[in-house]
């Protein structure tokens, strides 16, 4: 079907449930690579990735991965728990 990760990514999707992580830090320049790095050492890249300073002065990024099952959603969230600046994390499924 697909040759690699990246292809599968491009290729015009059909309604596939995404699991949605709400992350809260600190406005610390180091919180959104250590929060990616959680993806990208899996091999994984994010499908939507927005973040802002909200204004109240914390850092809110929201991600979207499509194809994640329940156990890894689980997985990843805790792991993006344990990352210093990060106060809260939230987690649900899109589709």
């Amino acid at each position: 079907m697909y040759k690699d990760k990246t292809e599968r990514a491009l290729a015009p999707s059909v309604r596939q449930s995404a699991a949605c992580f709400c992350v809260v830090a600190e406005a610390e320049p180091g919180v959104m690579p250590r929060v990616l790095e959680l993806f990208a050492k899996r091999g994984l890249v994010p499908s939507v990735w927005h973040s802002r300073i909200a204004p109240t002065g914390e850092l809110t990024i929201d991600i979207q991965m499509v194809g994640l099952d329940g156990a890894a959603t689980r997985y990843i969230a805790e792991c993006l728990r344990g990352i210093w600046g990060v106060e809260t994390v939230l987690t649900a499924d899109k589709g």
